[in-house]
């Protein structure tokens, strides 16, 4: 076996303080099982990495004050308005904000997967974005006539990769289906963690219909099961957003009081049981 096999609160323990940690969007799978066993923990300091949008999983963490800063194209409840955690903190300062957009993330992402420094990128030449990411660098093509400016982004590779699937076999391969970002976060991390609806004894890599979006154990550290382990985000395929849930949070976060309130009933009192 390639991964091993644990439960989400000992998954949760992997993810050291001051660790860089990746997460995906929301429509790509949120471990929400494994944010909340992180908050109760209470991590700290982490420096998290939408790849490349991120929504409440994020919002939690910061919240909760796990976070130190945070990379994103985006951070937004979607339909149910701002992150309101993530508005305060940035706001006060209290967490760092780093600018940057979806072509650029992915391609950080690319260039670790590859295991060269720096991938270069075009489109986003010019905008303030560049001018405010000092590490971020414009240098003629090398192979182009003079005056063809290029842009050079550095590799990402983050501590941890975390995020939730529908399923895992007991070897440790983990079917990702369409959400291919989630193959180049893994093979980019030093270490994936993940939590998924559930594990089956059959091995996904042996299974046609399951091999081309399996994700090889080779990259996988730790496996959790965990049901429903989206909730209240939603898994693809497998069960819709609560919406109604996520509308209370984006109205009782908007508060302090009212935040402290959400986590007390729904994260520190342990997994609420008006998951689906």
């Amino acid at each position: 076996m390639n991964a091993r096999l644990t439960s989400v609160d000992e998954l949760a323990t992997s993810i050291p303080d001051g660790a860089t940690v990746a997460l995906p969007r929301d429509s790509s799978g949120c471990a929400l099982a494994a944010v909340r066993a992180l908050v109760r923990r209470g991590v700290r300091d982490l420096r998290l990495i939408a790849v490349p949008q991120v929504g409440l999983q994020a919002d939690l963490l910061i919240g909760a004050g796990c976070v130190k800063s945070i990379e994103a194209a985006a951070v937004s409840l979607g339909e149910h308005g701002q992150a309101p955690r993530f508005r305060t903190a940035v706001g006060d300062g209290s967490v760092a904000m780093l600018d940057s957009t979806c072509p650029a993330i992915h391609a950080g992402f690319q260039a670790a997967e590859k295991g060269i420094p720096f991938m270069p990128l075009r489109g986003i030449i010019g905008s303030d974005i560049v001018t405010h990411r000092p590490e971020w660098k414009v240098i003629d093509n090398p192979f182009g006539e003079d005056g063809d400016p290029i842009l050079l982004l550095p590799a990402i590779a983050p501590d941890v990769a975390l995020f939730h699937a529908t399923l895992a076999d007991r070897d440790g391969n983990v079917w990702v289906g369409t959400a291919r970002e989630l193959l180049t976060m893994a093979h980019a991390a030093r270490t994936t963690l993940v939590t998924v609806e559930e594990i089956s004894d059959e091995s996904l890599l042996a299974d046609q219909a399951t091999a081309s979006g399996t994700l090889s154990g080779l990259y996988v550290t730790a496996i959790a099961e965990a049901e429903n382990g989206a909730w209240p985000v939603g898994l693809t395929g497998r069960y819709p957003p609560d919406h109604e849930h996520l509308r209370g949070y984006a109205q009782a976060a908007r508060t302090t009081d009212g935040f402290e309130q959400y986590l007390a009933e729904y994260v520190l009192a342990g997994e609420p049981a008006s998951a689906p």
